[in-house]
């Protein structure tokens, strides 16, 4: 399950590259500034759903659903995972 704090940056990330700020993406929203706020810098601890679905439509994105994972990964594949990260890095 992604974590609220993560949705916050990915909401913060896509606000930036749709050239939004804060108050615009709030009123278009129809969520008070503060709560944006809040959400983007991870100081928010529960959002209700009818909020963060106006927030993410607002943006073009969604949530879904998906069968949760039947086991924790294990310290290899999330080597393998940051290994594919770092490849996919072009900044190094």
């Amino acid at each position: 399950m992604l974590p609220l704090i993560q949705i916050g940056e990915i909401v913060a990330t896509k606000r930036r590259a749709l050239g939004l700020s804060q108050a615009t993406l709030a009123k278009q929203a129809r969520v008070g500034h503060s709560t944006l706020d809040a959400l983007e810098n991870g100081r928010i601890g529960e959002l209700g759903y009818s909020k963060i679905t106006r927030i993410l439509t607002a943006l073009s994105l969604e949530l879904t659903i998906q069968e949760a994972a039947n086991h924790r990964p294990t310290l290899e594949e999330l080597m393998e995972e940051d290994r594919d990260d770092q490849s996919l890095d072009r900044r190094r």
